[in-house]
């Protein structure tokens, strides 16, 4: 793919995801033009001043809800990557209609624009909750795979291509526990919900260049999932703070012990590369046989944060906290 030539649309862009994957495309791809698609001003101003005003670069008002702004920004836009969400569950749980109309009604808008717009390639950005969801903003994620990866069927053959990325927590992304862990530690006291939970972990800079990477590979259809590795919450207690006494508070509504990003049931239909899984769809409209020469993977295969085969150690974790101060 030659990027010098390519006009990219990230909708949600003023996000963790959104800010890293605008430095990256700049510094290493240099396209056409990287668009900045986002609902809050004062936020697209702050990233402007923080070192974000490159001749490519446009911002953007605009709200995934809102399908005639959608059309208007993607007017000329070659690929999209769909990154705006409501991401908190909590906050999902007690606003369920917001929920709905950012994350499904707003994956809907996005497919809609980028087939009427003639946009080549669509990436929506997914989570491990997608996968046997117990918390809505899980289900509203797995509802937006869904229609993404069926909308191929709708742009028809030589039209608009759709493909998700699925992973597990970003490392130190806004809302994850260690910039809570660090706060807490100063009391001399922090806490987790349940000592046994387990977390898959992927750092922002890797899941910005996988994203990046699955763009220029795909297909249209699959549901590409990285190989990361798993970490267990007192291993991350003990990498933050280890002087500090831990107290276990519960699992909270919506929350999972342990979190899964293949099924059993996708595993049958998906194929084992290198460092990454590719979920193929099972749609008649699919005519991919033999992708870049993946294995079918075993029966009964469940890719789980608890069961999996990478681990990072207590060290490993203190490097990766100290690399966000």
């Amino acid at each position: 793919m030659n990027w010098h030539e390519v006009v990219v649309l990230v909708t949600g862009g003023t996000g963790s995801f959104g800010k890293k994957f605008a430095k990256i495309m700049l510094e290493d791809y240099q396209p056409e033009k990287v668009i900045i698609y986002s609902r809050d001003e004062l936020k697209q101003h702050e990233m402007r001043i923080a070192g974000f005003d490159h001749p490519s670069i446009r911002y953007f008002i605009g709200d995934v809800r809102d399908l005639a702004r959608l059309r208007r920004a993607m007017y000329g836009v070659d690929i999209v990557v769909h990154a705006a969400a409501l991401k908190q569950v909590p906050a999902c749980e007690y606003n369920p209609i917001e929920a709905v109309m950012t994350n499904i009604n707003g994956a809907r808008n996005v497919i809609d624009a980028a087939i009427d717009m003639g946009v080549k390639k669509v990436v929506a950005i997914s989570t491990d909750k997608a996968v046997n969801p117990v918390n809505l903003y899980g289900a509203t994620k797995l509802c937006a795979e869904k229609l993404f990866i069926q909308s191929n069927s709708y742009s028809g053959s030589t039209g608009t291509r759709f493909s998700c990325v699925r992973y597990g927590n970003v490392v130190g992304s806004s809302g994850s526990v260690i910039p809570l862990f660090r706060e807490q530690r100063r009391s001399g006291r922090i806490t987790v919900t349940d000592p046994r939970m387990t977390r898959f972990w992927i750092t922002l800079d890797q899941g910005v260049r996988f994203v990046i990477r699955c763009i220029e590979q795909m297909h249209g259809g699959e549901v590409f999932v990285p190989k990361i590795p798993s970490m267990n919450i007192m291993d991350l207690a003990k990498a933050i703070a280890p002087d500090c006494v831990v107290e276990s508070i519960g699992i909270r509504p919506g929350e999972k012990l342990h979190e899964v990003l293949i099924s059993e049931d996708e595993a049958r239909h998906t194929l084992e590369l290198e460092d990454m899984y590719v979920v193929q769809p099972r749609y008649p409209w699919w005519q991919v046989k033999d992708w870049e020469g993946g294995k079918p993977l075993p029966e009964g295969f469940r890719y789980a944060s608890n069961t999996n085969s990478q681990w990072l150690s207590v060290s490993e974790l203190r490097v990766l906290a100290e690399d966000l101060i």
